[in-house]
């Protein structure tokens, strides 16, 4: 067998798996020719996305039981969708800074064929998937205080971490976006994220069109500071022209 890409080769175990029922890491590896530790990864990841469940050497599909609710899916594949698109502006050894949230995690999925990344986080869950992906990139982590209402690492020692580095890119989301300021966030620790800002050549907001108007008091990131918008095709004729009006590059999904 030729060799595969991540993506394609995690494709294929699925379908081994759903063929078989049950796989060894000693199979896959012999079969790909490539390590078992790459092997390894590929299985934690694919059962972080509840696709089969890890046994001791190997992995077995999900119990029809245990399928997890799809209630959410649109939501999750329009997240999927802007992630899409933000990954696309994303060059091989390129210096990013991806925030907390789930939003700009769903960006962790589409690194598998960027080469050379060098990615900070202030997030544990975002550093912890990094290192599933294969290339892996360059991890570094803000440090800091852990601020547990946004999971993530805020505070003056995070600030200070960031200003030792400079970025080509910042990916951040929001939970509103004010036609009028900028980002808006329940969280009152902003500090983090106008450093990570300031940091980066372009700041790339991941916004579900849903959360357009909304009002919410504290101004995370004006529009001074925002470079391009990712939303999704939800987005009405009023706020895609005032969008426009503020001079940043607006971009669009395709409706999924």
């Amino acid at each position: 067998m030729g060799k595969l890409n991540t993506q394609q080769r995690r494709h294929t175990i699925i379908t081994l798996l759903h063929e078989q029922g049950e796989i060894t890491v000693d199979e896959l590896a012999q079969r790909f020719s490539t390590s078992e530790v790459t092997i390894r990864k590929d299985l934690t990841a694919l059962e972080q996305n509840g696709q089969l469940l890890r046994r001791y050497g190997g992995a077995v599909p999900v119990p029809s039981e245990m399928v997890a609710d799809r209630s959410n899916e649109p939501s999750s594949q329009q997240k999927q969708a802007l992630a899409k698109a933000a990954a696309k502006r994303i060059r091989d050894h390129n210096r990013i800074i991806i925030d907390s949230g789930s939003t700009t995690a769903a960006l962790l999925s589409e690194l598998g064929e960027k080469h050379n990344l060098v990615v900070m986080t202030n997030s544990l869950a975002v550093a912890n998937a990094l290192q599933e992906l294969e290339p892996e990139p360059t991890l570094l982590m803000t440090g800091g205080t852990w601020d547990p209402a946004s999971e993530s690492f805020q505070g003056q020692v995070a600030e200070q971490v960031l200003r030792s580095y400079d970025f080509d890119q910042l990916f951040i989301g929001a939970d509103s976006l004010d036609l009028e300021r900028g980002t808006t966030t329940f969280n009152e620790l902003t500090g983090l994220s106008r450093v990570m800002a300031e940091v980066a050549r372009e700041v790339v907001v991941m916004v579900e069109s849903e959360k357009i108007g909304r009002k919410i008091p504290n101004l995370e990131l004006p529009w001074k500071s925002i470079h391009t918008l990712v939303t999704d095709s939800g987005i009405t004729e009023q706020q895609e022209q005032a969008l426009k009006n503020k001079n940043i590059n607006l971009v669009i999904t395709a409706k999924v």
